[in-house]
């Protein structure tokens, strides 16, 4: 019984490219009690590499969270498998506004501790009694109004090349942070406002505004489906897109345009810019935001010490990194200090804290 994947990321690109054929990129989650994620796992990888389905998915006791890339031939063989199981039967799948058949080059299952890593210990918490989803429409309706505090669940690096009109953008690198930071800045009005919430496709969202109503909140609200379900929303309804920029995703593509407006820069010179990269050296591989010209000045890199680095034989780039790890820049996102235009901005986030 075959549990793993037997093609490399080069290989299963090639195939792609054979067989000619579009691909959908979707994603959905459930929250659900499950006794044998294990189980549920091998199960899943089974039926969907007949599928041919590629993918990220995580299985935990709290439910399924899945980012996937499937034949737009197999669609209905793979929906009316959904069916199949009980607690995923008429699941919303949020299909991405645009598609790249290259999106994901494997199927990956895991079994996690949780589908969204929360940093909470809390045996009362029941992350099932979620507040209450709005569509497009209401939600439009929810952020004009004056006694609404609109915020993003999403984290820095995504939030900053696109964000709702209006909406509060913690600064933090994980959605852990978030949690604690938005019920102490808002505590105030746990009672008197609407706390409305958004993130990429609701998952972040259903979590939060659980745990937000087990803090006492009395009034939240969460964007249905997320960002990805809005634009669809919008287009279909006629509704005005309040959404300015891209919208962040985690697959080979990065992100989604939802309007024209470019509202990042890039980390290195400052020019307007809304495209990340990571950094070419693979011992870095650091996030951050690049504009073409510096793409081309740097050769896709984020320092000068990584230009020097890829210049070298293969063989002397993989002596280099042995033993030492993945850099912790990996997952700051943007933040390193040797990205000067990204730096500059902190330092003025920091004195106008002041």
């Amino acid at each position: 019984m075959q549990l793993y994947n037997n093609l490399s990321a080069k290989e299963r690109a090639e195939l792609i490219e054979q067989a000619g054929k579009e691909r959908l990129t979707i994603s959905f989650y459930k929250y659900a009690k499950i006794g044998n994620p294990k189980l549920l796992r091998n199960h899943l990888f089974i039926k969907w590499n007949e599928l041919d389905v590629l993918g990220r998915i995580y299985v935990a006791n709290e439910g399924i969270n899945a980012q996937l890339s499937v034949p737009a031939d197999n669609f209905e063989a793979f929906k009316n498998h959904l069916d199949s199981i009980v607690f995923l039967e008429n699941v919303r799948l949020n299909i991405a506004i645009e598609h790249d058949n290259y999106a994901f080059l494997k199927l990956k299952v895991k079994v996690r501790k949780k589908i969204v890593a929360d940093g909470l210990d809390d045996d009362t918490f029941d992350v099932t009694d979620k507040g209450t989803h709005v569509n497009a429409e209401r939600f439009n309706d929810l952020i004009d109004d004056p006694n609404t505090v609109l915020v993003d669940m999403r984290n820095h690096y995504e939030s900053e090349i696109g964000h709702f009109k209006n909406a509060i953008t913690p600064d933090v690198d994980t959605f852990r942070e978030s949690l604690d930071l938005i019920e102490e800045d808002l505590r105030a009005h746990k009672e008197d406002k609407n706390l409305v919430m958004y993130c990429t496709g609701g998952i972040r969202c259903e979590k939060a505004s659980a745990y937000y109503k087990h803090k006492g909140f009395k009034n939240v609200f969460q964007l249905e489906g997320g960002i990805i379900n809005y634009v669809r929303q919008i287009e279909a309804e006629g509704l005005e897109n309040k959404f300015i920029g891209k919208n962040f995703v985690f697959d080979q593509r990065r992100s989604e345009r939802i309007s024209d407006d470019v509202i990042a820069q890039c980390h290195q010179c400052g020019e307007p810019a809304d495209m990340h990269t990571n950094c070419a050296n693979e011992a870095c591989h650091l996030l951050f935001i690049q504009c073409d010209s510096c793409k081309e000045k740097m050769n896709n890199c984020c320092s000068t010490s990584c230009m020097e680095i890829i210049e070298l034989p293969y063989e002397e780039q993989k002596a280099l990194r042995r033993g030492q790890g993945n850099s912790n820049d990996i997952f700051k996102k943007g933040r390193a200090d040797h990205l000067p235009f990204k730096k500059d901005l902190r330092n003025i986030f920091e004195t106008l804290k002041k």
